[in-house]
């Protein structure tokens, strides 16, 4: 469930190579008189000629312009190569392009920025057209529509732009900034410091398109690969606790890895016969990430498993009109570390992007410094402060309490804390199915859903009219427009029978980024700044949203009670997908560490550092170790260091959720918040609350909810 953004133009490389930049070079690249930051050639006459061309520069426009001269020209020196033309050439760009008044700087930032808009909007159009076919479940996916997806419309133009030299335009004249200079210095920045600052960085690394095509087409694969995992549910039998040969599911239902396999187990707390499919669940959480999964069993409804004994037969009864293909052949053999490969995939292509980012030169500096703008080891301390801490001992007491039984691995996606306990996963599916029989019927609802969370009606009418409902043929996503004249579109699994529970409480999750999105390119005022610090915040906002799913369906009130079980809830979510993130780190560390090794020894190395996590965190509380499920995400596969923006997000909604109790509303708070733009995380975080990003929220509100239930149990 989580937001798209923009997989194009400058945007992509923003992604997929960081926009942040630093005057240091890559550990091992030599940077001298003949070779650059990035290992590129840098041409002998460039450092003279930078210096004749900056004591020209203000001799003409004064002393005032020398600084932005200084900088402007070490800028675009830094990314010029002999292609760009020699030193006449140089020289009459830059006499041509400085901005010597602040006039002609003005009307070049307003150029940008407008320009800047509309190239990327219309090719986040062009992309969503040709994904169209393999995101949404709008009929087969051909072969050539793969080759579609998986092409990337803007992956040239960041080359194109240096080409053009409309890149060393931006770099001679608005700043380049490094990660510690906006962290110390940007809360003193005017709004208008900040979008030029966002505008340099479209440029701070010169990726050529080869190895930005390599990214989308790696992730485009992985992607696909895990929209497909599907397993149908009828056809599991085993003796996971029930009668040999038994169906614990119903006909017709297909779940995807990992999203609707770990939904299931939260779906079955509220079932008293739920434990048996629980478990049968994790036995097949546990063949994916293994893989020991036989092959034939992925997206078969013509096969029966047993996922305990591994065996696969022909399936003894049907539940699709499709007849099995004549040239099905039914065997035991498991998956060729298929995931591993994909995972590896995305790696290699990451590692194309590297030498030409020298001030993050991994992915996993990227991510963290630059995407995030929030540094690895602060992160990996505020995931460690909430799994270290003793509430988290103290709430499994609690939970093995409510159960009545000693708690077993898959309990760490207990749920049983919100108020959907008191309704089975069937009566619930009914519901909702019932009132939205069709995506259509959820896109009319809109506005009054929006209503309920406090949205005035006008804003709730037009923000329903920016939000376009699809059916998913994966989980769910939200994918936000890039022009202020585009829609923001809602994507959900939408069955045939109708929208279930599931699909609609991602659907009210994915309409948390949509209202974000819009908000944020809307109104914020500057499109330089569209959109928040970074992914972590789009899932703090649609947390609070999805909340409150059973409110919008009026099967639960606000009382103080639901409110202290829900802080439980959250605590307790944020520690799982917290050692799933430090999972998903210390898989790439490893990769980069084993740059060389094969889809094999990476499915070992995963499975070694999830039972590492595991033993750390979990054992203790759970009672049992070496489990590897905390490697079942399906983030892993195809998005790239994406899990830790899940546990980042859980602090800033428990602190978001505080403000709005505070300010006694969600509709006008969450505009509000939203319209500040894509400054520094810290910066957004304590003109939204008071503070800055960090679980001190969560725990002290987790202290109280305890308090309030009234346990004082200290925990194993």
């Amino acid at each position: 469930m989580r937001a798209r953004v923009l997989l194009c133009l400058l945007g992509a490389v923003c992604l997929l190579t960081g926009c942040d930049v630093t005057r240091s070079a890559a550990p091992g690249v030599p940077v001298g008189e003949n070779v650059g930051e990035d290992g590129a050639d840098r041409p002998a006459w460039l450092d003279p000629a930078v210096e004749r061309l900056e004591a020209e520069l203000v001799a003409e426009y004064g002393e005032a312009r020398w600084a932005a001269a200084k900088r402007g020209l070490g800028q675009v020196a830094r990314f010029w190569r002999p292609g760009d033309g020699d030193a006449d050439r140089f020289a009459s760009f830059v006499r041509t392009n400085f901005g010597g008044t602040q006039a002609q700087v003005d009307e070049m930032f307003a150029r940008f920025e407008r320009l800047f808009e509309q190239l990327d909007g219309h090719l986040n159009e062009i992309v969503l057209a040709l994904r169209r076919q393999t995101d949404l479940d709008v009929g087969p996916i051909a072969p050539f529509d793969r080759v579609f997806a998986a092409y990337d419309p803007g992956a040239h133009l960041a080359d194109d732009f240096f080409e053009n030299k409309l890149a060393f335009v931006v770099l001679l004249n608005f700043p380049l900034t490094t990660l510690e200079t906006r962290l110390t210095e940007g809360a003193s920045w005017s709004r208008r410091q900040w979008a030029e600052t966002r505008l340099a960085e479209r440029f701070g690394t010169r990726v050529p398109a080869a190895a930005t095509q390599a990214v989308g087409e790696a992730t485009a694969a992985a992607e696909q690969y895990i929209a497909g995992y599907n397993i149908w549910m009828h056809h599991l039998v085993g003796d996971a606790g029930a009668a040999d040969g038994e169906r614990l599911f119903p006909p017709g239902l297909r779940l995807l890895s990992h999203w609707n396999l770990r939904d299931e187990i939260k779906a079955q707390y509220s079932d008293p016969d739920g434990l048996p499919r629980q478990r049968l669940i994790q036995q097949v959480m546990d063949r994916i990430v293994t893989q020991t999964i036989p092959a034939v069993v992925v997206d078969n409804p013509h096969v029966d498993w047993d996922p305990v004994s591994n065996r696969v037969t022909p399936a003894a009864v049907a539940d699709t009109d499709s007849p099995p293909p004549s040239d099905l052949v039914v065997v035991d053999d498991r998956e060729p570390d298929t995931r591993y490969e994909r995972l590896l995939a995305t790696f290699r292509a990451a590692t194309l992007v590297d030498p030409h980012s020298p001030a993050a030169p991994t992915l996993i500096a990227r991510r963290f410094d630059e995407s995030r703008e929030i540094p690895e080891a602060r992160v990996r301390r505020m995931f460690e402060e909430v799994l270290t801490s003793p509430l988290l001992g103290r709430i499994a007491v609690v939970i093995e309490s409510r159960l009545g039984r000693p708690l077993e691995p898959f309990d760490i996606w207990y749920n049983g804390f919100r108020p959907r306990g008191a309704y089975t996963e069937a009566e619930l599916d009914r519901i909702v199915s019932a009132r939205y029989p069709t995506a259509a019927a959820y896109q009319e609802d809109i506005p009054n859903l929006l209503g309920q969370l406090g949205f005035a009606p006008d804003r709730a009418a037009s923000l329903a009219e920016n939000i376009l409902v699809e059916p998913a043929r994966g989980s769910g996503h939200a994918w936000g427009g890039a022009m202020r004249s585009a829609r923001t579109h809602l994507r959900t699994r939408v069955e045939s029978t109708g929208m279930n529970y599931k699909g609609f409480n991602i659907a009210v999750h994915e309409m948390g980024h949509n209202v974000e999105q819009t908000f944020s390119l809307e109104r914020v005022d500057h499109t330089l700044l569209r959109s928040v610090p970074n992914t972590a915040f789009t899932e703090a906002l649609a947390f609070v949203f999805q909340a409150r799913d059973l409110e919008l369906l009026g099967l639960s009130a606000p009382t103080a009670e639901n409110r202290a079980l829900e802080t439980l809830d959250s605590f307790w979510s944020t520690c799982e997908i917290a050692a799933v993130a430090l999972v998903d780190m210390a898989v790439w560390h490893w990769m980069y560490d084993h740059p060389d090794a094969t889809a094999a020894e990476l499915r070992e190395a995963t499975l070694g550092v999830a039972r590492d996590v595991w033993n750390r965190y979990f054992a203790a509380v759970i009672g049992t170790r070496d489990v590897v499920l905390l490697g079942v995400y399906s983030h892993m596969i195809d998005s790239m260091l994406y899990l830790p923006d899940y546990p980042i997000g859980y602090m800033i909604a428990s602190q978001i959720e505080e403000q709005m109790a505070r300010a006694g509303a969600i509709g006008p708070e969450f505009e509000r918040m939203t319209t500040f733009g894509s400054l520094a995380p810290d910066l957004w975080m304590e003109n939204a609350t008071g503070a800055p990003v960090g679980p001190a929220a969560l725990i002290a509100s987790t202290e109280r909810a305890l308090a309030a239930i009234g346990e004082a149990a200290d925990g194993p």
